[in-house]
């Protein structure tokens, strides 16, 4: 597994082109109901950056459950395009729950969503119908290279959009759970 995640999160103005494009080109893998619950130690406030550089996520999706931690890289203008991410799988998210109680951890937001997998190429595209926030696609880079450019990638994504010819592209870059937490400070950019 690549510690290193390059992705995008994007409100289209037309999926339709993409859901076609898919079906027809792309290999579905599944369709699950995820819930994700963000933690913050009370130590190390995470929620209390900005832009929020830290995620510590418990998911339980379709009953496998993981434990994901992210450290967001942001450049000059405040953009991320990669994150470093260790993941993991969780016997018993319930104590898993207990333990970061115990470690003084409070739960900050969850995300409730059901998502549709594809893969494509060097792609896994997901499109998420997000609880309170409306619909989303999301590409993460899976390709095999050692060294890839994030920038460049997160371009290419943009650009693969495009070409579908999706409408209005509005990328953000502070995920769910942010959009969630502080919907008055959550920017969309046209790409």
């Amino acid at each position: 597994m690549r510690d290193k995640e390059i992705e995008i999160q994007v409100r289209v103005g037309n999926p339709k082109p993409l859901l076609e494009f898919l079906d027809k080109n792309a290999d579905f893998k599944s369709e699950k109901h995820q819930i994700d619950e963000y933690f913050s130690p009370t130590h190390r406030d995470f929620i209390k950056v900005r832009p929020v550089k830290e995620w510590l996520r418990l998911r339980d999706s379709g009953g496998k459950s993981s434990i994901t931690y992210k450290n967001w890289h942001y450049d000059e203008g405040g953009k991320s395009h990669y994150c470093d991410e260790y993941e993991s799988g969780v016997e018993d998210i319930s104590q898993l729950k207990k333990i970061l109680d115990t470690l003084d951890s409070k739960s900050v937001v969850r995300v409730d969503k059901t998502r549709k997998t594809w893969t494509y190429k060097n792609y896994e595209i997901a499109v998420d119908s997000v609880r309170e926030l409306g619909d989303f696609v999301e590409i993460e880079y899976i390709g095999k290279d050692e060294n890839p450019d994030p920038r460049k990638i997160t371009e290419e994504m943009v650009e693969f959009l495009k070409n579908l010819d999706c409408g209005k592209i509005e990328r953000n870059y502070v995920g769910y759970p942010f959009q969630l937490l502080f919907p008055d400070e959550v920017k969309f950019e046209e790409q």
